[in-house]
């Protein structure tokens, strides 16, 4: 089959013999030109998408721009700072429930152990088990999204957080309401245990009685601590207690201090833990050069040993 057409009256005619090979030319030549238009759009279209959106340019062709890359960086580097400071203040907070934990031994440690439970840094053992690192490795950063994983992390760093601060809160308030009570020594220096608190026979009579305090026998002029804090009530003489001084402390505790040789303060002085009160003593109904030591609470008499931190024979 032949074509012919004549453009004008003086135009030569021309014609286009239309055969099967040239039809499946023009067929390939017409799907090339297809195939090549699609590439080239959709080059293009991924080019504006990675542009003016990231993240559908990511869902369409998996690639990111050299922008988006560094923008994610900057967002990872931003999370990592964040928990870095979050860590770095929980070790911090670590530090101080550590210091009250030392005060807490400090004070519930008996005189006699004291200096004697230092750390020695080669001597250390035990089995050893990760500090649940095994749920990392379980989920793994190439399991889940970094982002994910920055998130998450994140989150727990903050939940340890709020639980230290918690943590140091109550121990703080127990610290400063323990501090407030009479549970020193009343002596310092050395002393033996010469008589507990209970039944015994009278030292004087030798018949039983009781005997509501403990005797710390120590040399006449050893200085005799307030064992907390709290206001003299009472710095007088005595015919059984000799020289005495009786301190009022916080929670209805009150404790008395016997036979002192010389008192040091007088009624309504406030005193701290470990204020220098008085000086061992054997006056009035006494032996020998000894404190006798009461505490009260309520009005009522308790027997030292159990307010005390440090345990009698």
């Amino acid at each position: 089959m032949q074509l012919m057409w004549l453009s004008s009256p003086t135009s030569q005619i021309r014609k286009i013999s239309i055969t099967a090979r040239n039809v499946l030319l023009a067929a390939m030549a017409l799907g090339v030109g297809l195939l090549f238009l699609g590439f080239v759009l959709n080059w293009v279209g991924l080019r504006i998408a990675v542009e003016r959106n990231p993240d559908l340019a990511r869902s369409m062709g998996g690639v990111t721009s050299e922008f988006e890359q560094k923008r994610m960086e900057a967002v990872y580097r931003d999370r990592l700072d964040q928990l870095k400071n979050v860590l770095e203040q929980n070790i911090q907070e670590v530090k101080k429930l550590e210091s009250m934990k030392n005060r807490f031994m400090e004070l519930a440690t008996p005189a006699a152990l004291k200096g004697r439970n230092s750390v020695i840094e080669d001597s250390k053992g035990g089995p050893f088990v990760s500090a649940q690192l095994q749920q990392y490795f379980k989920v793994g950063f190439f399991r889940q999204p970094l982002q994910t994983e920055l998130n998450q992390a994140a989150e727990q760093a903050r939940s340890v957080s709020e639980s230290l601060l918690s943590y140091e809160s109550k121990w703080k308030n127990h610290l400063e309401w323990l501090q407030t009570l009479p549970i020193g020594l009343p002596i310092h220096s050395e002393f033996r245990f010469t008589s507990g608190f209970g039944l015994r026979n009278d030292p004087f009579t030798g018949t039983l009685a009781m005997h509501e305090g403990i005797d710390f026998a120590a040399e006449v002029g050893t200085t005799v601590l307030a064992a907390g804090p709290g206001v003299v009530v009472r710095s007088e003489w005595d015919a059984g207690y000799g020289n005495v001084i009786e301190i009022k402390h916080a929670e209805n505790f009150l404790t008395r201090y016997a036979h002192l040789s010389k008192r040091r303060v007088v009624e309504n002085t406030p005193v701290e833990s470990g204020t220098v009160i008085g000086d061992v003593g054997s006056t009035g109904r006494s032996t020998g050069p000894h404190l006798h030591y009461e505490i009260f609470h309520q009005g009522k008499v308790l027997n030292p040993r159990q307010v005390l931190l440090v345990q009698a024979p």
